[in-house]
């Protein structure tokens, strides 16, 4: 089999077995088409040729064009998942990326704002408006819920339960899972939700998407990027520093329960990670304020 057509394979059993997002598959396609490319410059155009210096000579190329260690994992998970797909399904008789080294990557701690820059965000809205009203209600659910910006554009009405006080979210690969809200955000979905039915909203046109929570003038779902421009506009005039995005609300969401006494594997359930090593990334970003202030305070730091 050719690598072009493994790959196709490999990316409908993602989309129709594993439920993955369209971005995700655009991701994987982009990675494995790089592979492909290299493959057949080196002379090697079917998968049952692929080997282990094949995989590390594109990891070099890779590198050798300016490639992050971070990116060029990202490229090494993706062609695993491909050869280990083929090997299940008995198309290889052995998996070339096995002995592969992913590359070293430094720990990244994810960037969060102070509770006092989210008041102010979610606060800056004006609840005089229905625009006001949505992106406050918005705002709000993101932080309270630590949802991420593609559950937030996919929320529907029936994923909500304003009387116990939960969201349920559709993660990646379409796993549901449900998260608490806190009375604020509760308050400002209502009150959102109050408005658009006082204007009639209630539907969009055509009925399809008539259920999304968070929608246009023109009563379509806002789109990820029409969610990154409100987080980002709406930062900005509440004088927050730097470019705010969406990641950082749900970053702050887990970063603030943990420093709070929240037990990791209930953040864990929470932000729908599969793996608690995920999560755990935000025990180190506790821990450094933890130390930073130690070193500003301790009169013998």
């Amino acid at each position: 089999m050719r690598i072009e057509a493994a790959v196709d394979l490999f990316l409908s059993h993602l989309r129709v077995e594993r439920a993955l997002s369209a971005h995700t598959l655009a991701a994987y396609g982009s990675d494995l088409a790089k592979l492909a490319r290299h493959a057949e410059e080196r002379g090697c155009s079917a998968v049952q040729d692929a080997d282990a210096s094949l995989v590390t000579g594109w990891l070099e190329r890779l590198s050798q064009q300016g490639l992050s260690a971070r990116s060029a994992a990202r490229h090494l998970s993706a062609a695993r998942g491909l050869f280990r797909f083929l090997a299940r399904e008995g198309l290889i008789a052995r998996d070339p990326t096995a002995l592969a080294a992913r590359p070293r990557l430094g720990r990244r701690l994810p960037r969060t704002l102070g509770a006092e820059e989210l008041i102010r965000i979610i606060e800056t809205p004006p609840a005089t408006t229905a625009r006001g009203l949505r992106d406050r209600a918005l705002l709000s659910l993101a932080y309270a819920s630590g949802l991420r910006v593609s559950e937030l554009a996919h929320l529907t009405l029936n994923d909500l339960d304003l009387d116990r006080g939960v969201v349920a979210a559709f993660g990646k690969g379409q796993k549901r899972r449900l998260v608490p809200i806190g009375e604020i955000a509760l308050g400002h979905l209502e009150a959102y939700l109050q408005r658009r039915q006082e204007l009639g909203r209630g539907r969009a046109p055509g009925g399809a998407e008539g259920a999304v929570v968070f929608r246009s003038p023109s009563g379509r779902a806002l789109s990820r990027q029409a969610i990154w421009k409100i987080v980002k506009r709406t930062a900005r005039a509440a004088g927050v520093r730097g470019a705010a995005h969406p990641h950082q609300l749900r970053h702050s969401f887990a970063t603030h329960l943990l420093a709070g006494g929240a037990d990791l594997r209930a953040v864990q359930a929470m932000l729908g990670h599969v793996d608690v090593s995920t999560t755990e990334i935000y025990t180190h970003v506790t821990h450094a304020h933890v130390v930073d202030a130690y070193r500003r305070a301790h009169p013998r730091a």
